[in-house]
């Protein structure tokens, strides 16, 4: 998990900046995107991406690099962020983001399949990067473990929908809710079924 790292610290490189991000795919809620600085003098094992793990192996690797890490730091997009500038650019605003307010200024990227040549920094996209790098593992792993808690939190603002167990994602008893019940705050009304719903919702007032 470490050899993009170990070949730029070879080459002098010294801040590497793992950036990915998690909620590409729920119905609600916000994109939580995540930079991390790990430490070389100061190796974690057992990262990986966020989804291979479980939520218990996460929490455990999150309290590491929270106090192994050099600089960490994420952001919030929002689910109106989303719907206006769509899902791609709200990624690649939210990786910005978080390199831009890390403590330490990086001098390399290594993002998750995500070109931010706009950091004006030298990068490399991984495919599956979170698969392969322990930077960008250990800022899915975190931004994993934020967004989750913030949607157990919403389960409690806008109960019914089961956001504690789906976190948002398009589960049956999800999309079921969003018939019954209807729409929330935190939807994102330009996702289907979410945008069917409301646009029956709309021809139902006319």
């Amino acid at each position: 998990m470490y050899k993009f790292e170990e070949a730029l610290w070879d080459k002098g490189f010294k801040y590497i900046a793992g950036t990915d991000e998690v909620g590409r795919g729920p119905l609600a809620g916000p994109l939580v995107a995540c930079a991390v600085i790990l430490n070389p003098k100061n190796p974690i094992k057992g990262l990986n991406d966020s989804k291979q793990l479980s939520a218990k192996k996460r929490q455990i690797l999150k309290l590491e690099i929270e106090e192994k890490a050099l600089a960490i730091k994420y952001v919030f997009i929002d689910e109106k962020t989303i719907d206006k500038i769509n899902i791609y650019q709200a990624s690649k605003l939210g990786m910005l983001e978080a390199i831009k307010q890390l403590d330490i200024e990086p001098d390399y990227i290594l993002s998750d399949a995500m070109p931010l040549k706009e950091a004006n920094l030298p990068f490399d996209a991984i495919i599956k990067g979170d698969t392969l790098s322990a930077s960008i593992a250990a800022a899915s792993i975190i931004a994993k473990e934020i967004r989750d808690d913030y949607m157990i939190k919403m389960s409690k603002k806008y109960p019914g929908y089961d956001f504690e167990n789906n976190k948002g994602y398009p589960t049956k008893k999800h999309v079921e809710a969003l018939k019954n019940i209807g729409l929330c705050d935190i939807h994102r009304l330009t996702y289907k079924p979410v945008k069917d719903i409301l646009e029956k919702q709309l021809s139902l007032w006319e």
